[in-house]
């Protein structure tokens, strides 16, 4: 990675150091204060002076020296910084290094950019640690044209072996969705591969959501006999968390419990993020509460999580500390604090954090934000005031808020509004194969056959094709797929007999099976089937699907918990359920 230790090594104050250390002790007045002993700016303007005075101030290497103690610490001043380096006549590649770098560091790309400009306007060649700075500006920047640019530049000037450069462009083409290209430098890298190669591959499949490959590059990290760094162990909580993989990101918190004696916060931040979405909150909370340093990141994982998992007034309390302790929120914060009303219908609390976003912290909405409060209002059975609310937002709506719309027509049956959400779509071309499916499944309950039947039709003449609906539970490690109606998978007898058992238990509970919308939720049927089955009467059973549950698939899920006496975790598109005793944390708001 481009941020990598020996990286900084190499590039880190004083410059070229062991010719340093030689002309220091010829040429430097022994009253010059050493720099590595300034702390402050205070003392490094004093010792500035003291350079000054002595006409070293534009001398090799004393300028180099200066320029990087001020820029690159801690406690330096890229524009005092700035000052000594428009006041060098003739910089050399290093001082242009130590501007690059420091700009890159103060989020200043564009200008890192524009200084290795001018360095080529006045001949003066990059070396081999230009190019991992400038490399990493245009994947800040996601400017895939002037990375490509850099690259060929570097070939050209015989760059083509450096393990860091390739790294940064791994990073690079990571970071413009150019994962082939990322691949490919990795590949051609061969036994010259590091650890922060691995990392940067890892970052980039990651960013991608390509996550099982991830996961089984972080698998082959071992068999060549590297140990995962941070960066690595980051990218693979990451994919455990979008996959629901609580094993495997436990056995992560382990490996990295048993070879890190303390665990940054962006580490703790991963790990937090990881159990909130595999279901275990409780451990979640746990290590943030343990946490002594927290910051807005740390904040959002636990308000997001929270929200999820419908403790939406501890998430809104989460969220009033962290203001009180002086952090500042931004846009995604605010998404997942209005999240977090709306998954509990505080419409009244809503519109107060909506207000308080835009008039306390002068953060202006965007999409996800009035989506949110569309949301709200649906949830809350406002149909008609989120109608209104969306038809006079300031921006676009996105499909996503139309679709909300839709959705909530097909409960309350309100067909003149969902034409109109359906139109909308048609207009902004983004009707998927799903949003056929509810227009027609309403005119067929309106017995309106002939508009039901175009609607399907709908589907082919555009050439939409449905994603299937599917259901994933992990048993002893591993996870099973299964979609509607599968018969594919070795136990399928099995869990069709086990099914029907099921089946014949809830009848005397009382519970009909809703034949319009019972394949809705079948998948997720087949999953706990085969839990029940699979897993010991004491475990909990976790179901991650990628459809929304629906009323007759959540009233299975509750029987199904109160009659086998087993606590069922499902994690559908939009939220967490956790089902106990025939009860579920959503309390039917969902």
């Amino acid at each position: 990675m481009v941020g990598s230790l020996a990286l900084h090594q190499h590039l880190a104050w004083p410059y070229h150091h062991n010719y340093l250390k030689d002309q220091n002790s010829l040429l430097q007045p022994t009253c010059l204060v050493p720099l590595h002993q300034v702390k402050t700016m205070e003392d490094f303007r004093k010792a500035h002076a003291q350079f000054l005075k002595l006409g070293l101030d534009c001398i090799p290497p004393y300028a180099g020296e200066l320029l990087s103690a001020c820029a690159l610490s801690a406690w330096g001043s890229l524009d005092y910084a700035l000052a000594i380096f428009l006041n060098l006549e003739e910089p050399c590649t290093f001082e242009y290094n130590v501007m690059i770098r420091a700009k890159v560091n103060h989020d200043q790309s564009k200008s890192a950019l524009q200084l290795y400009k001018e360095m080529i306007e006045r001949s003066i060649n990059p070396d081999n640690f230009t190019f991992p700075f400038v490399l990493k500006a245009c994947a800040l920047l996601s400017d895939i044209r002037g990375g490509i640019q850099l690259h060929g530049h570097a070939i050209k000037l015989g760059f083509d072996e450096d393990v860091f450069i390739h790294n940064s462009l791994i990073n690079l083409y990571g970071k413009c969705r150019k994962i082939e290209l990322s691949y490919k430098i990795f590949e051609l890298m061969g036994s010259n591969r590091t650890i922060a190669s691995w990392s940067a591959l890892l970052s980039a499949y990651n960013r991608m959501n390509f996550c099982v490959d991830c996961l089984h590059l972080f698998a082959k990290i071992s068999c060549e006999k590297l140990k995962p760094d941070e960066s690595s162990m980051v990218a693979a909580l990451s994919s455990c968390s979008n996959l629901g993989l609580l094993s495997l990101g436990r056995s992560i918190h382990c490996s990295l419990l048993r070879n890190y004696q303390t665990l940054n916060i962006i580490i703790q931040t991963s790990l937090i993020d990881m159990y909130m979405k595999c279901g275990q909150p409780d451990k979640g909370m746990l290590i943030f509460d343990k946490l002594h340093e927290k910051n807005s990141w740390t904040y959002s994982a636990v308000i997001s999580g929270l929200a999820m998992h419908n403790y939406c007034k501890k998430a809104l309390q989460v969220f009033s500390d962290m203001l009180n302790q002086g952090l500042k929120p931004d846009e995604a914060i605010y998404v997942n604090v209005l999240s977090a009303c709306s998954h509990a219908k505080m419409v009244e609390e809503g519109f107060k954090c909506f207000n308080q976003m835009r008039f306390d912290h002068q953060i202006k909405p965007n999409a996800q934000h009035y989506g949110c409060l569309a949301d709200l209002m649906i949830g809350a059975g406002r149909l008609d005031e989120a109608y209104e609310l969306i038809q006079n937002m300031p921006i676009e709506p996105t499909d996503a808020v139309w679709r909300s719309i839709l959705s909530a027509c097909k409960i309350n049956g309100d067909i003149e509004l969902a034409e109109s959400a359906y139109s909308k779509l048609e207009q902004m071309e983004a009707v998927n194969a799903g949003d056929c499916v509810i227009l027609s499944n309403m005119y067929a309950e309106l017995q309106r056959w002939e508009d039901a039947a175009e609607a399907r039709r709908e589907i082919a003449s555009r050439g939409l094709v449905q994603a299937p609906g599917f259901s994933q539970v992990e048993v002893k490690g591993k996870m099973h797929t299964f979609v509607s109606h599968d018969r594919s998978f070795p136990e399928s007898d099995q869990v069709q007999e086990m099914l029907y058992q099921m089946d014949w238990q809830l009848r005397f509970e009382g519970y009909k099976t809703d034949n319009l919308r019972s394949s809705e939720g079948q998948s997720q049927k087949i999953a706990i089937a085969f839990a029940l089955m699979n897993t010991s009467s004491v475990s909990t059973i976790r179901i991650f699907t990628n459809l929304r549950m629906c009323s007759e698939c959540h009233k299975y899920t509750e029987l199904i918990s109160k009659v086998f006496e087993r606590d069922i975790i499902v994690r559908d598109r939009r939220r967490f359920h956790h089902f106990r005793l025939g009860l579920c944390s959503c309390d039917n708001c969902w």
